[in-house]
C-alpha cells in the first residue's frame, strides 16, 4: 500500500527505515549490483578480528559502557563531569536536566574537527584533538555558561542563550585561529541559533523557559514506570531538534534531518529514493542513556537503534578491504554528505555494523541483552576504525575526502 507523503515522513524518521533502506542496498552489494562501492564479504572476519582485539585490550574485564559522549568526557583520565556535578547543589532531576543540556550541546558540535584542528585545556594544559578535543572544548564552554541565558544558572543551555551565539564565540571559545582552523565553523554555530529556535518553538518538550534539559521531564511522562523505550528518546530528539538541520529534504511540510538520495533505494511511495541515517540523532539518544538511569529509568530496546554511519564505523570497513570503490579515484574528490557514494557507503555501514555485532556476540558468547550494539560501537568498532585509520595514514584522517559542513560528520 502507497503511503501518503505525511506517513512516508514519519517512516524515514525511525530507525526501522534506516535499516530498511541499509538492508536494500547490503542486498544489492551482495548481487553486486551498486553502482560505487563493490563488497567483499571474506573481508568481514578481519573486521570482527580487529574489533576483538580492541575490545579485549579496552575492557579486559567485560564491562564494556554505551558508545556515548560521556566516555568523551572522560579523556586523559580526567573525570571532568564528576568534578562539575560534585560541586552542584541540586536534586537528582536538575542534575539530569544538566547533564542533558550538556551532552545535546556538545554532541551537536561534534562533527569532524578535520586534520589540522586541536584544543588545548586551560585546566590541565592538555593538547587533545578530533572527537575527543570537541568533547572537552564543548564541555569547556557548557561550563563557563555560554549557552545559559540566565547569568544566576550558567549550567543550563535555552533558547535566550543560544540565540546569541555566534562563529566569533564558537573560534573562540575552541582556539580557531590562523594554524588551527575547524571544519565547518560557520555551519556549527548556526546549527547551535537553530536549536535555539527548535527549544523556543516546542514547549510540550522544552518547557517555558525553552530549555534543553526539560526533555528529561517530558521522557519521564512518557515512560512506563521505570521503562523507557530508546525509540522513545530518539522520537523526542527527531521531533525536538527537527528544525535545526539547515536546508534539508522534506515531506508534507516535515523536515526529514539527516536524510539523502540515492537512485537505487526504491519505493512505491513518496519516500521512493531517500536513505535516512539520523546519525546525530541516534549519537544523542546514546548520550542521554545515562542522565536518565540516573533517574533510576530502566532504557529499554537499545538495539531498535542502529549502528552510527560516519567515517570511524565506516572507515573501517574501507579500510579493510570489506568494501572497495569500483573507481578508484573516488576517495580523492572532496565528497559532500549528499553525494551518492557518500550515501551508498553511509548505508552499508549500518547494515554491516549489525553484522560486526552478530559476529562479536557470538565470539564472546554473548546474547544482545548483555551485549547490545551501543557496546560494540564502544568496545569496538569507532575504536577500531580509529586504529586501524592511524596504522595506514599520519595523523589518521578518514580513508575518503569528505567536504563537511559541521552538521553530519
Amino acid at each position: 500500500m502507497s503511503l501518503s507523503e505525511a506517513e512516508a515522513a514519519r517512516w524515514l524518521l525511525s530507525t526501522a527505515a534506516v535499516r530498511s533502506r541499509a538492508r536494500q542496498l547490503l542486498e544489492l552489494a551482495d548481487r553486486g549490483q551498486l553502482p560505487h562501492l563493490t563488497l567483499h564479504r571474506d573481508r568481514l572476519p578481519s573486521v570482527i578480528d580487529e574489533v576483538m582485539t580492541v575490545t579485549r585490550g579496552s575492557y579486559p574485564d567485560g564491562a564494556i559502557p554505551y558508545h556515548s559522549r560521556w566516555r568523551h568526557f572522560g579523556v586523559g583520565g580526567r573525570d571532568r563531569w564528576q568534578a562539575l556535578s560534585s560541586a552542584l547543589d541540586v536534586d537528582a532531576h536538575e542534575r539530569a536536566r544538566i547533564g542533558v543540556d550538556l551532552a545535546v550541546t556538545s554532541v551537536l558540535l561534534d562533527a569532524g574537527a578535520g586534520d589540522g584542528w586541536r584544543y588545548r585545556e586551560p585546566a590541565s594544559g592538555d593538547v587533545y584533538t578530533r572527537s575527543e578535543g570537541l568533547a572537552v572544548a564543548s564541555f569547556d564552554l557548557f561550563a563557563a555558561g555560554t549557552f545559559s541565558g540566565d547569568p544566576r544558572r550558567p549550567l543550563r543551555a535555552d533558547a535566550t542563550g543560544l540565540a546569541r551565539f555566534d562563529a566569533a564565540r564558537l573560534a573562540s571559545g575552541f582556539q580557531v585561529g590562523e594554524g588551527n582552523p575547524l571544519v565547518g565553523l560557520e555551519g556549527r554555530a548556526a546549527l547551535m541559533r537553530g536549536l535555539g529556535r527548535a527549544l523556543a518553538s516546542a514547549p510540550d518538550l522544552f518547557g517555558r523557559e525553552a530549555r534543553i534539559g526539560h526533555l528529561v521531564d517530558h521522557l519521564e511522562r512518557r515512560a512506563s514506570g521505570s521503562r523507557l523505550k530508546a525509540t522513545d528518546i530518539l522520537d523526542a530528539v527527531l521531533s525536538g531538534f527537527g528544525l535545526v538541520w539547515p536546508g534539508r529534504l522534506s515531506l508534507a511540510g516535515i523536515p526529514l534531518g539527516d536524510t539523502w538520495r540515492h537512485r537505487l533505494a526504491r519505493s512505491r511511495d513518496a519516500g521512493d529514493g531517500l536513505v535516512p541515517f539520523h546519525k546525530l540523532s541516534q549519537w544523542l539518544t546514546y548520550s542521554l542513556v545515562e542522565p536518565l538511569e540516573w533517574l533510576g529509568l530502566a532504557i529499554t530496546g537499545l538495539d531498535d537503534l542502529t549502528g552510527l554511519p560516519e567515517y570511524r564505523n565506516g572507515g573501517l570497513f574501507l579500510d579493510l578491504g570489506v568494501l572497495a570503490w569500483r573507481d578508484p579515484a573516488t576517495p580523492r574528490h572532496a565528497l559532500k554528505p549528499g553525494d551518492e557514494p557518500v550515501v551508498e557507503w553511509r548505508a552499508l555501514t549500518v547494515a554491516l555494523l549489525d553484522e560486526v555485532a552478530s559476529g562479536v556476540r557470538a565470539r564472546l558468547n554473548l546474547d544482545a541483552e548483555r551485549l547490545p550494539l551501543a557496546k560494540v560501537l564502544q568496545g569496538g568498532t569507532w575504536t577500531a576504525g580509529r586504529r586501524v585509520a592511524r596504522r595506514l595514514r599520519p595523523g589518521g584522517g578518514p580513508p575518503l575526502t569528505l567536504d563537511s559542513d559541521g552538521t553530519v560528520f
